[in-house]
């Protein structure tokens, strides 16, 4: 059987596990479930058709739109709905050759894997690929990029939120630098959407990928917001979407990502604008580094770089002071009530096919072989509560004794 929700997203049972994994996904709200039910049941048909219940479902596939595009800070126009995360980061790069000469492609050392495929298939097509150096917290180094914006470079993507290690790039000044050199950016901002507030508009940005599932929203949708005058060449072909994508729009889906987003907007405007996972974040932060061999990976929450205010990422040591393998520890952690994780989904998937269990990430900003097989991540949810985090840290220390006296 499948592990039960947690309470807050409406499930009859208590959760088998305390889930502490939302930057892999996020359970559906209880309001993004009702919200896509009423879908289904009111607005099934194809909103391209011109009878009754095509239009029923047109107006609705519309009303969400624009409140998709209104949360986002950006015109309905320059709003692409299509499957997620992935396809939104394909679209921008792969979709820039073609309006753009082939030419110099530049991406973060600490990419998602999506966007490294979306660049190994624009070097099949002739583009140069060349990856900006981090430092130790994950930061993209801006005198290196702003050495490289000349010719040929045409294109540039940052992930602004980090998910193994939860930096904050600086995506305003990344984006003055590419403006002022006339060079196209994109923004992968899976991570970020739901947790701050993005306003399109007023970011010197180009193009920003987004997927409901890590909101609470469902799994199967996205956005690709594409400023006004920038040209894509459509990875489907299709009349929907303004020519951008093709294929029948998912309209229930569309309307939970709307709900997931006017949850995400209440939320934050109830508290200033700041995310108030932070305030729980930040106490289990301090009680989980008061444990031997535990250390902070990534930037310090309250530093000048920043840090995803939901995301702790720990290095975890045995007591010989040898790091432990984070997958280790992820496994006895959920012996004992909790779901957490090491690294990012995707590379995990990877990891699990028989591809290298180290963290490309932590790699990059400088950490050995062992200790970037130690990762631990830990993202919390609007559904998680004081409670549910007490037993952690002693949690965390019986998995990590279990783990240095088990063989292997």
């Amino acid at each position: 059987m499948p592990p039960a929700l947690p309470e807050a997203v409406g499930a009859g049972a208590p959760p088998r596990e305390i889930y502490l994994d939302a930057c892999a996904t996020a359970p559906p709200a209880a309001a993004v479930l009702e919200a896509m039910d009423r879908a289904h049941r009111e607005a099934w048909a194809n909103p391209s058709s011109l009878h009754g219940p095509g239009l029923a479902a047109a107006e609705r596939l519309e009303r969400d739109r624009q409140a998709i595009a209104a949360s986002l800070g950006c015109g309905g126009d320059e709003l692409v709905l299509l499957s997620g995360g992935s396809e939104a980061i394909h679209t921008a790069l792969v979709g820039s050759d073609g309006p753009l000469e082939a030419g110099r492609v530049l991406l973060s050392a600490v990419e998602h894997p999506a966007s490294y495929a979306a660049a190994a298939a624009l070097a099949r097509r002739g583009w140069d690929v060349q990856l900006l150096p981090v430092d130790r917290r994950g930061v993209v180094d801006l005198e290196i990029l702003r050495s490289l914006l000349t010719p040929p470079t045409r294109l540039v993507s940052v992930l602004w939120g980090q998910s193994e290690v939860g930096t904050l790039q600086p995506i305003e000044a990344i984006g003055a630098l590419c403006r002022q050199a006339g060079v196209r950016f994109h923004v992968d901002a899976v991570q970020v959407v739901g947790h701050r507030r993005v306003a399109f508009s007023r970011l010197p940005v180009d193009l920003l990928s987004c997927a409901a599932h890590k909101l609470q929203g469902p799994r199967g949708v996205g956005a690709l917001l594409v400023r006004r005058g920038v040209r894509l060449e459509p990875l489907i072909g299709g009349a929907q979407e303004g020519g951008r994508r093709g294929g029948t729009e998912p309209v229930a889906l569309v309307a939970g990502f709307a709900a997931a987003l006017e949850l995400a907007d209440r939320r934050l405007a109830a508290h200033g604008g700041d995310d108030p996972l932070s305030s729980l974040r930040d106490p289990l932060l301090a009680a989980l580094r008061q444990r031997q061999g535990v250390r902070l990976s990534g930037p310090e929450p309250d530093a000048a770089a920043g840090r995803l205010p939901h995301h702790i990422s720990l290095l975890v040591d045995g007591p010989d002071g040898r790091p432990l393998g984070g997958r280790r520890l992820v496994r006895e952690l959920a012996r004992r009530g909790y779901a957490v994780s090491s690294g990012s989904a995707c590379t995990s998937a990877g990891a699990a096919a028989g591809t290298a269990g180290t963290s490309a990430v932590l790699l990059a900003m400088g950490y050995g072989p062992a200790e970037a097989a130690s990762g631990l991540r830990i993202s919390l949810g609007p559904w998680n509560s004081p409670d549910d985090l007490a037993g952690l840290p002693a949690a965390l220390e019986q998995a990590r004794r279990r783990v240095a006296e088990a063989p292997g």
